[in-house]
């Protein structure tokens, strides 16, 4: 099996990470909208993630073209927290694993690796993201809760609930311990 306009064997892809730069405000704006599944926010929230929370966003590549991103952030509220907002994989690599190799990634960006919790709000219906980070929990050995967080009446538009996943607290590197 090989990826359209690849080249490459599906199973021999070799992906990079890298936490995002200012520059790449407009590409994670791009690859969101690309994705075909993610809520498309404006180009200048991008920017903002990029420029103030770069070193929690990520930013996957495969042969230097973007592949998929993750966007979080650190709240001031929950030091002890990394908040995922948008995972977005491409179209084309869909189906490699992706999705998990770039939330380990980001993980263990500098700026995220000392979170006990990671926490993320999912649509119920959105199954492959609850399928994603439940495989994340389990990577982590760590517990997974689902909480009520967001509610319809919340959001100014129709909008589905957005219930908050909370996966920890996050087992400490200890030697021995699997991870």
């Amino acid at each position: 099996m090989t990826l359209s306009g690849t080249g490459a064997p599906a199973s021999s892809l070799s992906f990079d990470f890298r936490p995002a730069r200012t520059s790449d405000g407009a590409t994670l704006w791009r690859l969101v909208q690309a994705t075909g599944t993610l809520e498309l926010n404006s180009p200048y929230l991008y920017l903002l993630m990029a420029t103030d929370f770069g070193d929690t966003c990520l930013l996957a590549r495969y042969q230097g073209q973007p592949a998929g991103a993750v966007i979080g952030y650190r709240s001031p509220r929950e030091p002890e927290a990394a908040f995922v907002w948008q995972v977005g994989v491409l179209p084309a690599y869909r189906g490699q694993g992706l999705g998990l190799q770039m939330l380990e990634a980001w993980h263990q960006l500098p700026a995220n690796r000392d979170a006990r919790w990671i926490t993320a709000t999912v649509d119920p219906d959105n199954r492959a993201s609850r399928a994603l980070f439940g495989a994340l929990a389990r990577r982590l050995c760590a517990p997974l809760a689902v909480q009520p967080h967001f509610t319809p009446d919340l959001f100014p538009v129709d909008h589905p609930a957005e219930p908050l996943l909370r996966i920890g607290p996050i087992p400490r590197d200890e030697p021995g311990h699997p991870r």
